[in-house]
């Protein structure tokens, strides 16, 4: 299955991404881990990312759909992916969309992490603190979160009208929010199960009143 996990910078998608791919032995696509990647290479893109996001920009969106195109499609990766911060708007949105139908893939699930602005400050400065990531400010975080706010909306609007969405309070400690997350993949994968059992008992009737037209 792939799975989509978003919210603001500091919603702590990683940490749900991490704990996902432990599990259910998912690949995490981090376009955030794809971006630094580029910017530790030192590669020409990587150096116009790294302006980009030292001033509280967001890459745009053919940079990161081109990255994230290799991953889509190599077979190994085939519906195992867990998409941590893309899309964030509905042009990612419709990329995301066509590059799956070109490599024959859906989204099956997406999760949105909802936290406060203040939630967001404090994890930042924590974060900053562990890491020493150079893009790991108060003002940066502020700027990115209202510009999350701004472009989520349709997003929100476009996977809830697809009957995908589904919101997780990402306010609670990191276990229970990893509990709920778990609890939402097993529903999902027990109604596969329950469809593929339809399905396999619609064959095997029109297989056995074939053989009975034939006897």
């Amino acid at each position: 299955m792939n799975i989509v996990i978003f919210g603001p910078p500091g919603a702590g998608k990683g940490t749900q991404s991490n704990f996902i791919v432990e599990k259910y032995k998912l690949h995490q696509l981090s376009t955030g881990e794809l971006l630094r990647k580029e910017i530790k290479d030192k590669t020409n893109l990587g150096l116009q990312i790294e302006s980009i996001i030292n001033s509280g920009n967001l890459v745009s969106d053919n940079i990161v759909s081109d990255l994230i195109e290799k991953y889509i499609s190599d077979q190994n990766y085939k519906n195992r992916l867990i998409f941590d911060g893309y899309p964030r708007n509905l042009i990612q949105v419709k990329n995301l969309d066509n590059l799956l139908n070109k490599y024959e893939q859906k989204i099956d699930l997406v999760l949105k992490l909802s936290v406060s602005l203040e939630t967001i400050k404090k994890r930042i400065l924590e974060r900053k603190n562990l890491e020493q990531r150079v893009d790991d400010n108060e003002k940066i975080a502020v700027k990115r979160f209202e510009m999350y706010e701004k472009n989520i909306e349709p997003v929100i609007g476009y996977y809830k009208q697809s009957n995908l969405l589904t919101v997780v309070n990402g306010e609670k400690p990191i276990a229970e929010i990893s509990d709920e997350i778990s609890d939402l993949i097993e529903g999902f994968k027990g109604w596969l199960w329950e469809i593929r059992q339809y399905k396999y008992a619609g064959k095997q009737l029109l297989i056995n009143i074939w053989l009975v037209s034939q006897g």
